[in-house]
């Protein structure tokens, strides 16, 4: 099959959906930087295709770890990426009136958040200059509408759409397409320990081929499965007071350290003692 886009660079791709977009893109003979934490994962995906692939193992929040990265894949790779896919996500439950959570939310909007844009910018000047790319954010229904016991990660994919919709008009005319991708539920490790349901839960790798196809078709906003979307619109039509009466109820999400959470990198385990730094220099 040949490939839609020749050059990819793909951040979270050791998740679920990471995966699975970076095999897809990788059997259809693009170019792809991978870019995690989990260096086993990313040396199996580049396995196959040796010549191909290329790993990266910085934190998506360091933007001058981003920017040695861009820079060494498009020497590397000897081309400017058609295609830049800001995957990289994290979830967990939070509770304001903890204060260990404020770690929590900090952590979140760094990657979930700041990590789009670090993720983007060393490339923005390239593909003007090429007038050609597409830089794809992955957001969530999440951000659509705030949830009881979600609110850092809720925070993060709404400031992540928002953040799209601004990059969007300020890139209209110059041939760079931006796409906002809205997930539901997916059969990933970040929704193994919801306690509560999920309609329309969908597999990763259907939603990595709907997700390549949407982008190469110039969608701006692509929501998979499509009708989960419908069903957060209608959501979103409730009164407030109807709306968070239906919700308040619901089991909620894990907090780091409870059973099911999966863990946040950068944040210390709940058993772990965080190393203070006494200096008093900035």
């Amino acid at each position: 099959m040949a490939a839609t886009f020749q050059n990819a660079v793909l951040t979270g791709a050791c998740g679920g959906l990471g995966q699975a977009l970076a095999r897809e893109l990788i059997g259809q003979g693009a170019a792809v930087a991978l870019v995690g934490l989990h260096l086993p994962t990313l040396q199996a995906l580049a396995a196959l295709a040796p010549g191909r692939c290329a790993v990266y193992t910085p934190d998506v929040a360091d933007s001058t770890a981003m920017q040695a990265m861009a820079a060494d894949w498009m020497a590397r790779s000897g081309a400017v990426p058609d295609l830049v896919i800001a995957n990289a996500g994290v979830a967990g439950g939070f509770d304001t009136a903890e204060a260990d959570d404020l770690a929590v939310l900090r952590r979140m909007l760094e990657i979930n958040l700041l990590g789009a844009a670090t993720t983007f910018q060393p490339f923005v000047k390239a593909m003007r200059a090429q007038r050609r790319g597409a830089l794809v954010g992955v957001a969530s229904i999440a951000g659509w509408r705030g949830m009881p016991g979600n609110g850092a990660y809720c925070a993060s994919k709404g400031g992540l759409i928002r953040y799209l919709e601004s990059l969007r008009a300020e890139l209209r005319g110059e041939s760079i397409v931006v796409s906002t991708v809205s997930p539901g539920y997916l059969r990933t490790a970040l929704t193994a320990g919801n306690r509560f349901a999920m309609p329309g839960l969908m597999e990763p790798e259907a939603a990595a081929r709907a997700l390549l196809a949407g982008v190469a078709q110039g969608r701006t906003h692509i929501v998979l499965p499509a009708r989960i979307g419908w069903l957060a619109r209608l959501l979103n039509l409730l009164p407030d007071a109807l709306h968070d009466r239906l919700l308040l109820g619901q089991p909620r999400k894990p907090r780091v350290g409870e059973a099911g959470a999966t863990a946040i990198p950068g944040l210390p385990l709940p058993t772990e003692t965080p190393i203070h730094n006494e200096s008093k220099n900035a």
